[in-house]
């Protein structure tokens, strides 16, 4: 089944809520960028390819509404729009890669009138989905050769067709390893605070038939003890030029027991998630987000009042515990700083 969490539809942009999955499939209008930025900071789209994805859509359609008046006009809007949807989330790097391309695209066409700039940014938009599909596509094709089959695969968070243009990373490896013919199953942690994999990871595979096994955060450990799982396969949210990796809180902890067990810990993510201006994952900027995620679930208080709380969104995984790099331009193995070098240079 293919879910689409990102369209462009009658110049709106629409966005698949994935606050309130799996209970409803419900899709919010964004009239003007500044609902897409808050779309992107609530979390209504979340995933660092559908984030990019959904800058470059907010960004087209903020240019839209500004007033055919004079260049200069347009230049000093343009930018303050870029700057508004920059401040929603700073980890996840294809968000600041989405809009360079935008920007890259409006001086690179200085000469065009207003009217050709906002559709050339429209027609880019709607570009980089397309992209983010096909790159997704090809990464599924290089990480299913690291997928037997018959294999469990242990996978955090969500990095599936919900946090990209609509077909997935980490995900998108195990659809490519079925599609192949190969009976591969998913166990999703919940991964808390906001329960994507719980929510999100089992939605989509059990809509796609492929079987998958909820558990908790805190039974993982057990899980690779027992010898039930073969591989885990992560998403990122930015990658840095040593191979470090930032994703979801929790990533870390995984990453250490798959070593612990012997268990291979791939990383599928685009070329678009890789930063070589961060040197180590020590650079990497990570997010806090509102303390109520963890004191509330589904809206509902876990927590006592008056305690404190602490919830940041991502940690980062040194590149020692990590197997391979699945991207949308092959897969990298160690020496990371050299071997990524290389694949920015092709």
């Amino acid at each position: 089944m293919t879910i689409r969490p990102l369209q462009w539809k009658n110049d709106r942009v629409f966005l698949l809520d994935q606050r309130i999955l799996p209970e409803k499939e419900l899709y919010l209008e964004c009239r003007t960028y500044h609902d897409v930025a808050q779309a992107i900071k609530k979390m209504v789209v979340r995933g660092a390819p559908a984030v990019g994805v959904a800058a470059a859509m907010g960004i087209a359609l903020g240019v839209q509404a500004i007033p055919e008046k004079n260049k200069k006009e347009f230049l000093t809007q343009f930018d303050k729009i870029c700057n508004a949807i920059a401040a929603t989330r700073p980890t996840a790097v294809n968000l600041f890669w989405a809009i360079e391309r935008m920007k890259k695209l409006v001086f690179q066409n200085l000469h065009s009138s207003l009217k050709v700039l906002s559709l050339l940014l429209k027609k880019e938009a709607l570009k980089i989905l397309k992209e983010d599909i096909e790159s997704n596509k090809r990464m599924g094709k290089y990480g299913s050769k690291f997928i037997k089959n018959g294999a469990t695969i242990l996978t955090h968070c969500n990095a599936g067709a919900l946090a990209t243009g609509g077909y997935g990373t980490a995900l998108g490896v195990v659809r490519a390893a079925k599609a192949q013919g190969k009976k591969v199953q998913v166990i999703a942690d919940e991964t808390r605070p906001f329960l994507q994999g719980a929510r999100l990871t089992a939605w989509e595979l059990k809509k796609d038939r492929i079987p998958v096994t909820v558990i908790t955060d805190n039974m993982a450990a057990f899980m690779m003890q027992q010898k039930r799982i073969d591989a885990i396969i992560v998403g990122a949210d930015r990658i840095a030029a040593n191979g470090d990796v930032a994703n979801k809180i929790g990533t870390y902890a995984l990453a250490i027991l798959a070593k612990e067990h012997n268990i291979p810990f791939y990383v599928a993510a685009p070329f678009s998630t890789l930063d070589l201006n961060i040197k180590t994952g020590k650079e990497i900027p990570i997010e806090e987000r509102d303390k109520e995620e963890v004191t509330h679930i589904m809206g509902n208080r876990m927590v006592p009042r008056g305690v404190s709380i602490w919830n940041p969104a991502f940690d980062v995984t040194p590149k020692r515990f990590i197997s391979a790099i699945i991207t949308d331009y092959g897969v990298v193995k160690k020496p990371y700083q050299k071997n990524l070098k290389k694949l920015i240079q092709k």
